[in-house]
């Protein structure tokens, strides 16, 4: 079972939901989280359970980030809006960067979210079983 995170923004949250409508099949049987927002308008549409967090630009980002920075997610999609700025760029700009530091797959656009997703499909993510396996202080 993995760690699986929902992040998009406003002009991007029908897309969210419909792509995750599409992969629900894929998507049961992991660990769902997401921004407040986001998360609420996919369980509206599907069956998934979600844990929210809050808003993204009220921390929700940050505390995925805090689960990223642990090494305790395992792929995210976020799909951001490249053409609106966001006052909240240094939290989305700082959980890229700690996705880049930790390993952590993440997608910011469909196109790229379908790949890790029929990867996801396929059990391509095993590898991720064995970081948490073999993470300093984990015994076996």
């Amino acid at each position: 079972m993995l760690k699986i995170a929902f992040i998009a923004h406003d002009r991007k949250k029908d897309e969210i939901v419909n792509f995750v409508i599409a992969y629900e099949q894929v998507f049961k049987g992991h660990q769902l989280y997401s921004t407040g927002t986001t998360g609420l308008r996919i369980m509206e549409q599907t069956d998934l359970d979600i844990h929210r967090f809050m808003s993204g630009p009220l921390g929700g980002d940050q505390q995925i980030g805090a689960l990223v920075a642990q090494n305790e997610m395992d792929l995210i999609i976020f799909l951001r809006d490249p053409l609106m700025a966001q006052p909240h760029e240094p939290d989305i700009i700082a959980l890229l960067r700690l996705c880049d530091v930790q390993g952590i797959p993440v997608a910011t656009n469909v196109a790229t979210a379908e790949i890790l997703v029929k990867a996801l499909g396929r059990g391509d993510f095993a590898w991720r079983e064995l970081v948490h396996k073999y993470k300093p202080g984990v015994e076996e």
